[in-house]
């Protein structure tokens, strides 16, 4: 049974008639297909008006939906031939950060990004994508990797944020994120990002930076939670909806504010209801993005990266 938020359960109530229906035909002579379509085409209208309007609080919502397709589902259905590689060389393994090397589309990459994981023994093995300094130092070493051997980046962000605990600072968190983004803005081959979730704070950007960045049209890419913001403001998360309004959080928003540079549209009602259809839609963006860079040289794609995360500080977004 799929999972439905809570404002999605006017769609879950006739969901839920139409299995009761072809629970009570099986076996049955009576033909109910005429009912079924007529109670099908209801929940596409209603979910194709929800999705419409949703506000950005909702947004978030579905963008940490936990059957939405994660970094191995990208991997498994974009990339052919993976070798994932481990550890930073300094310190461990991080799970909340996965990477390895592939051939995308018959183009050789590398590969990294944050792995919530798909139940609840995933998701306390990959830290549910908040990843540790030796994360960030595993996705620096492969970065560098893959400019020494002139392989392209594709990264994909799903993360609430670093990891916040104490081993974590101890082990210099901070230092390991600012360094991320170092090394994104350094590296001399295309960098190409995608917000598949949650794009949360440093967390996100320490391998955000890239030349190309797209967001999944329900994805939200902030510099803290709405929770957190919530907290800090008002010292309660009561407020968190009018917060994730006030971030400016969603991929609209975003694009206009030339933080983004494309949105891919997600199939009717999020992409937890088309794994496969989402995987291949962001495989064809990630697929475009990276042929503009063809025949650039690595100081061309350096500077232009660097230019563009430059403007952004001096006036330079759009309004």
């Amino acid at each position: 049974m799929a999972t439905f938020l809570d404002f999605e359960k006017p769609i879950a109530e006739l969901e839920g008639k139409i299995a009761e229906l072809r629970h009570l035909a099986q076996g049955d002579e009576v033909n109910i297909a005429e009912e079924v379509a007529k109670l099908q085409a209801k929940v596409d209208k209603l979910t194709r008006q929800t999705y419409a309007k949703l506000t950005p609080w909702q947004k978030t919502l579905v963008a940490r939906h936990l059957e939405r397709p994660h970094f191995g589902d990208y991997v498994a259905g974009l990339v052919t031939d993976f070798v994932p590689l481990a550890g930073d060389r300094a310190f461990g393994d991080d799970k909340a950060i996965m990477g390895g090397i592939g051939r995308f589309k018959g183009r050789p990459v590398a590969v990294i990004g944050h792995e919530k994981g798909n139940d609840t023994t995933g998701r306390v093995r990959h830290s549910f994508g908040m990843a540790k300094p030796e994360g960030y130092r595993k996705a620096i070493r492969l970065m560098e990797l893959a400019d020494r051997f002139k392989l392209p980046v594709i990264t994909l962000v799903d993360t609430p944020g670093a990891h916040p605990g104490i081993e974590a600072e101890s082990r210099g968190q901070a230092e390991a994120i600012a360094r991320g983004i170092e090394t994104c803005l350094k590296i001399g081959v295309p960098l190409v990002s995608a917000i598949i979730g949650e794009g949360g704070s440093g967390g996100a950007i320490a391998l955000a930076a890239g030349n190309h960045v797209i967001m999944l049209e329900h994805s939200v890419y902030s510099v803290i939670s709405p929770e957190g913001c919530a907290s800090i403001l008002w010292r309660s998360g009561d407020q968190k909806e009018v917060a994730a309004e006030a971030l400016k959080l969603t991929a609209e928003d975003l694009k206009a504010l030339g933080i983004i540079d494309e949105i891919v549209a997600e199939p009717l009602g999020g992409a937890h209801r088309a794994k496969q259809e989402t995987i291949e839609r962001l495989g064809d963006s990630l697929a475009a993005a990276l042929a503009r860079f063809d025949n650039m040289d690595a100081g061309t794609v350096r500077r232009e990266r660097r230019e563009k995360f430059l403007a952004m500080g001096r006036g330079g977004l759009a309004a």
